[in-house]
């Protein structure tokens, strides 16, 4: 297959995944209806960890830590799975999985924000252009919820934007890595130890397995199989053919698949100036992603 090919296939695979990922929130939601959240997550890692970790030994055999690394891998699964998926998870207790999505778009903005203030990472026009953008589309989202907030919607918001503050908390300590590990053992590596840190909350927790029902089991192996252990596999595969900024591009339009399965699936709605601000976010953070790559190789 010629290169050009093959990044059309893995266009096509991305455009697939961003579907397949803004459709998890539904099954979490229902979900959610039995489980608590890190229950949640003990059964989707647990469920994605076979998965990958049998496409590990075919692969590439069964090199897995270095001594030395394993606090930093604790502190990957803390941050990246653990606190992430909890706030997530959480927060649709308290709002629509729609604007949960666009907070988190938020995440290359306060990314570069991060590299700024502590790293002096050098930025462009564009990027301070965009981080504005970005924060009037975020003032805009929240604002339209002012009547509400103090009744509970506050929580959503702050746990969404404590997903961000994690995410990107999870981001720099998994660069620190990134350069010893194979992208797969790296994953697998932190799923084992979310797994291992999740296990005796989520199981003193679990609830007779009578009272899982069809849609809950099916949601359950979806998030497991599709969402972290194919959904996985694409995203590796695609920063290696199309490169790591075209494939953080597609994934800050998750937010467009997740409104509509929550439209469509779970009966949730947004406003039209939260609709606005929402596009601003996409857009300005785009924005971000692409002028740090750019400059990233020109470096």
């Amino acid at each position: 297959m010629t290169k050009k090919k093959n990044k059309g296939r893995m266009y096509l695979l991305m455009t697939l995944l961003v579907v397949l990922w803004g459709y998890e929130y539904v099954p979490a939601k229902h979900a959610l209806e039995l489980l608590t959240p890190m229950t949640i997550i003990f059964l989707k890692y647990f469920i994605g960890l076979c998965l990958l970790v049998g496409v590990k030994f075919w692969k590439d055999g069964s090199s897995f830590f270095q001594k030395r690394d394993i606090p930093w891998f604790v502190a990957c699964a803390v941050f990246g799975e653990l606190l992430y998926f909890w706030s997530e998870y959480s927060a649709m207790n308290y709002m629509p999985v729609a604007l949960i999505t666009i907070v988190l778009s938020f995440v290359p903005v306060l990314s570069f924000l991060i590299e700024r203030l502590v790293y002096g990472v050098k930025a462009s026009v564009k990027i301070y252009l965009g981080v504005a953008v970005s924060i009037v589309g975020v003032a805009l989202i929240v604002g339209a919820d002012f009547g509400i907030l103090l009744e509970g919607r506050v929580v959503g918001y702050l746990l969404a934007f404590f997903a961000v503050f994690s995410w990107n908390t999870y981001n720099f300590m998994t660069k620190k890595l990134a350069g010893d590990y194979p992208a797969l053992t790296l994953t697998v590596n932190q799923l084992i130890c979310t797994v291992l840190l999740s296990a005796p909350f989520a199981l003193a927790n679990m609830p007779p397995w009578s009272d899982f029902t069809p849609v809950i089991l099916g949601g359950i192996m979806y998030l497991g199989l599709v969402s972290a252990g194919v959904g996985f596999l694409i995203y590796v595969k695609a920063i290696a053919v199309l490169g790591p900024t075209p494939t953080a591009l597609f994934s800050n339009f998750l937010p467009v698949t997740a409104t509509f399965f929550g439209w469509v699936f779970l009966q949730e709605s947004i406003g039209l100036v939260q609709l606005l601000g929402g596009v601003i976010v996409i857009v300005a953070g785009s924005l971000v992603i692409r002028e740090k790559g750019r400059l990233e190789i020109e470096s």
